[in-house]
Formats: C-alpha cells, structure tokens, sequence
C-alpha cells in the first residue's frame, strides 16, 4: 500500500483548480486571491510527500497476567523513519473483558527526532485466554496530505489466569496419607513440632536425646516429635454449565467464575502447604493435571484452569469413574452449582468408595436466594426453575444424609468448620459389627 492523499489534499486541489479558472477565465482577482492559498498548500503538501513506509513493531510488557491486572501494549516506529511524516495514529480494537485506558484505545503521537512510541494501558477483567488484535495504524505526512495505513505484527496473545483469593484452611486434613508435607499428623515421627519427652528406644537417634531429662531421672529420654504429613487433595471443577451472570472481577461472577477462582485458590493454599494436588475438569476428556507438588504444579494447574469452558465435551458418570480413578483415603473437594444428576450421581459413588467429599456450591447468590422470596416476588421466576431449586434442595439433603457437607464458597475460611469434623470423624474409632 503506498501513499495516497487525503480529502482535504483533494478538496485543496480541486478548489483551487476551481478559483484559477474562474480567476482566468472571467478575469476575477478576487477569486486568485482566494485560490492561491489553498493552491500553495496543495503543491507544498505534494513536495514534501513522503516516499518511505514506517515499520511498526508491537510488544506486550506482560502476556500473562492475573484477573484484574494491567499491562501496556506499546507500538515502536524507529527512529529511521521518514521525516516528512508528521502524526502517526494507533487505534487497538477493543475486545470484549478488557479495560483501555485511554478508553477510546486510540492514541496520537507526532514525529520528532528519534524513535515514536505510543502506549495504550490494558487490564485484564477476566481469566481466560484472548488476543489483542492487530492494531489500525495510520500516518500522515505534512499539513495532513498523503496518508497510509500501516499493517502492524500479529495479534498479541494474553493469558489470564483466575485471581487467586487469600484463602486459608484449617490445619486439619482426614487421612493423611504422606509424610513429606508441612502440616502436623497424627502419628509420631521426624518432623519438626514437639509431640513430648519418652524413655530412649532402640533405633532413636542421637541427636534427640534430651540430656537434661536424663541426666535428672538417670535414663536416657529423647525428645519426640509428630511427623509432617501430606494428603492428595483432588480438586473436581463441574464445567457441565453456567448459571449467572459475568460481569469480570469488578461485578458479580457467575457460577463457572467462581469455581475456576475457588480452585485456584485452594490448589494455592494446599500446594504451599506440601500437599499434593489433582485437577479434574469434566468438560474435557482428557484435560486435567495430575496429582503433584510444588510452585510448577501450580502453574501448570492455572494454565490448565484458563482452558474451563462451558462449551467443552461434557463426561457422564460412567466416563467420569472410568478415566478419573481416585484413591479412597483421598480429600476430594467438588466445586460444582449442584444441578447437574451426573455431578450428583459421580459424588455418590466417590463417597461409596470411601474418599472424603466435600461439595462446594458454586450457585450465584442471587440465584440460590430465589427459594428464599416470599410467593410475589418467585411469581418473576419461570416455574420450571423454581422446581428445579426445590429439586436441587432436596438432592442437597440426600448428600447430606450420606455424609457430604455442602457449603457455599466465601473465600477464606469457608472449608474450616467442614475440615475439623471431617478431621474428628476419620479419627474416631470405628466399631466393627
């Protein structure tokens, strides 16, 4: 594309065409006087034409970000460029859960000595992965005559990963199954928090006898501790729909919003704490992160969490107990709205298997407090999915029956109560008919 003029270089031309031959021809100064001007524009803005194209390159500060989190996108012109452009203008086409500041994602810069450089701020309202597209950019030469549009770099990848909360748990996990992880268990052994003082016995190291003790009861003590421990905990996330609305991180979040927030913090919390961690998606038949540890896993969980799509290849129950085998003394923490009879039939048979399960539910507030309205403000609700609550009440309860908590997700704090009477029921003794 080379340069072509303007409208105001061919209003110019044809204007002052216009006046010279009036000027002439009907022998009128006063028109001469009024053409030559525009006449003079015209001829200067054809002289200094440029004859170079600018090259535009564009770059990313960061491509990968957290919900709520800006970058800037930056469009460099070098400094070799030619200098009889004068404005270079940058429009970024707006997309959909981005923020533009400027709002209007358009930015002017004029050509001085050295190179151009134009920055439009961007922020991420909402995890996921997108693309900035090809910005439209356009330069103009002296007094706004010749102009062409620039075709710039690829479109800018940008990864979003869910925001993850400040959530904290209990230090209280059933059925520890490890002993290499940070939290104290229930049985002695090497760790490093106090469990007590007991007579030496064969095989205790050295290093723990407790010479004081001994040396005033006269025989060898050791100073016991209780062992670190570590569990798998496995993170279920039902992307079988969507229930809400999704406004990013600055409105109200629907259901598939909060899960995939709620499993990025919990895999957070339980990962820093030494434990293992296991993602399950049931819209992909083969997406998910397999049992691990470490800040690695982390990431590769939240890489695997911004892929959560409602659209994806839902699993049934069948598929779901044939491809996703979990171990019985596992913590598996479903993050679900609870209406799916696939989730709720899958969580049965977790628990028949003999995992601990703890439902999270997922349901926007807005839509969990409909059975809550008196009979005026419900008759705004089709009746269909007002039965479909009172079914879902009910199936809340059954899960209840067979031992699975239910509880909203608040954030932080929102599994304690749960843990501590999971806790307390896995190590009460069972009795045995």
């Amino acid at each position: 594309m080379s340069w072509r003029p303007t409208h105001a270089q061919v209003r110019a031309i044809c204007v002052a065409a216009v006046l010279l031959g009036v000027a002439v021809l009907l022998r009128r100064p006063d028109a001469a006087v009024l053409g030559l001007p525009l006449a003079f524009l015209a001829a200067w803005g054809r002289f200094f034409r440029p004859r170079e194209r600018p090259d535009v390159h564009t770059e990313l500060d960061a491509d990968v970000l957290f919900e709520g989190q800006g970058t800037t996108y930056r469009l460099r012109v070098p400094e070799t460029v030619d200098r009889d452009i004068d404005l270079i203008v940058a429009a970024l086409p707006r997309a959909p859960w981005f923020q533009y500041d400027p709002p209007q994602a358009a930015i002017a810069e004029p050509v001085a000595s050295g190179d151009v450089q134009l920055e439009v701020g961007v922020r991420s309202k909402r995890w996921g992965l997108r693309s900035l597209e090809r910005p439209t950019v356009t330069a103009t030469s002296s007094v706004g005559a010749y102009r062409i549009h620039v075709t710039s770099a690829e479109s800018q990848a940008v990864t979003t990963l869910p925001l993850r909360e400040g959530f904290e748990a209990v230090d209280a996990v059933p059925r520890p199954a490890g002993l290499v992880g940070l939290h104290r268990s229930r049985r002695p052994g090497e760790g490093t928090e106090l469990a007590g003082v007991r007579p030496f016995r064969t095989g205790d190291r050295l290093r723990r006898i407790n010479w004081a003790v001994s040396a005033r009861t006269r025989e060898l003590h050791v100073t016991s501790t209780w062992s670190d421990r570590d569990t798998e905990v496995v993170i279920l996330v039902d992307t079988g729909g969507e229930i809400g609305i999704s406004e990013g991180i600055d409105g109200r979040s629907s259901s598939l919003d909060t899960a995939v927030r709620a499993a990025a913090a919990i895999a957070e919390h339980y990962l820093r704490n030494g434990d293992r961690v296991r993602l399950i998606d049931t819209g992909s038949l083969f997406r998910g992160v397999r049992s691990g540890s470490g800040r690695g896993h982390l990431r590769r969980i939240l890489d695997t969490l911004v892929h959560a799509d409602r659209r994806g290849r839902q699993q049934d129950e069948e598929q779901l107990a044939r491809r996703n085998r979990i171990r019985s003394d596992s913590l598996v923490l479903v993050l679900s709205p609870l209406l799916r009879q696939t989730m709720l039939g899958y969580v049965v048979t977790l628990v028949h298997s003999g995992c601990t399960v703890i439902a999270i539910d997922t349901l926007p507030p807005d839509v969990a407090a409909i059975m809550d309205l008196d009979a005026h403000d419900q008759r705004s609700w089709p009746l269909a999915w007002r039965l479909r609550l009172l079914e879902r009440r009910r199936d809340l309860d059954r899960l209840s029956d067979l031992g699975v908590p239910t509880v909203p997700w608040q954030g932080s704090g929102t599994l304690d109560e749960v843990l501590r009477d999971a806790a307390r029921l896995s190590a009460a003794p069972r009795i045995r008919s």
